[in-house]
């Protein structure tokens, strides 16, 4: 049996043939700090192999699914030995994220239960089905803090809505309702909030209960489409972002968010 008292950053239930797993840094709205980049990376090594999962539901505890990464620490760590050093595990680590995450067998809802940014968001819509609330904002906002949408969001996005959306968004960082989402293929369900829970768990709970194979399986033959994508996109998004991080832009950029302000660019 896999234990997964070991993550700090994720909960983990399961309950018959369903394990529901949740983002629980709620008092940062789940954004992604370096524990918890680390967590997302295991996590669905584990999960894969849990003969007990049939289903994963996945969502952020608190009003946030998440707030992407997190960019406090993103001033703190620009121009520094540290920051250099995180910034070479992060591309490793970044990549296996999302080939870990395509890698699972067993169906993956996201309950998006409110605003999802960045990292959080492109997990979210890497997921078989997504149920978000209505009002949830969602966007990659890595261009917001200066840097490159290098965490799958120049491989799902233009998958979901078309190219010309996708740019428009990634570049600009749009942030997108839950009911536009919607209605523009970006998400599968957009309901009201206190509802995407229980409409989420529904979904879940017939996979968790529908012929195991044939589900895993027909997931897989359709995963294989996105890994093409992967292999043709993720590394050069992911070698861009890493560049980014050393711009003047994205020092002003992070450094403006923690301290409340309007960035302003210089093209450096």
């Amino acid at each position: 049996m896999i234990d997964y008292a070991k993550y700090r950053c994720i909960k983990v239930e399961r309950e018959n043939k369903l394990a529901t797993v949740t983002l629980n840094r709620p008092e940062a709205l789940n954004a992604v700090n370096a524990d918890l980049h680390d967590e997302l990376e295991q996590i669905w090594l584990d999960l894969a192999a849990d003969e007990q999962v049939n289903a994963i539901l996945l969502t952020g505890a608190g009003k946030a699914f998440s707030a992407g990464g997190d960019v406090k620490a993103m001033a703190a760590r620009w121009g520094t030995e540290e920051g250099k050093k995180w910034t070479r595990k992060t591309a490793a680590a970044g990549r296996r994220i999302i080939q870990n995450l395509l890698d699972v067998e067993q169906p993956i809802i996201a309950a998006v239960n409110g605003d999802a940014m960045g990292l959080g968001a492109n997990i979210a819509l890497l997921s078989d089905v997504i149920v978000a609330s209505e009002t949830a904002r969602i966007a990659d906002t890595h261009v917001k803090v200066g840097i490159v949408a290098g965490d799958s969001g120049a491989v799902i996005w233009p998958l979901l809505v078309g190219p010309a959306r996708a740019k428009e968004f990634l570049m600009r960082g749009t942030f997108i309702s839950g009911s536009e989402a919607a209605k523009m293929g970006l998400v599968n369900y957009a309901v009201p909030g206190d509802q995407v829970m229980s409409k989420a768990r529904e979904i879940a709970r017939e996979l968790a209960d529908g012929p195991t194979w044939a589900i895993r399986w027909t997931k897989l033959a359709v995963n294989k489409w996105l890994k093409q994508q992967v292999n043709l996109i993720l590394d050069a998004s992911i070698a861009y972002e890493m560049m980014s991080f050393d711009t003047e832009d994205h020092r002003e950029a992070a450094t403006a968010f923690a301290e409340k302000r309007k960035p302003k660019f210089q093209g450096k």
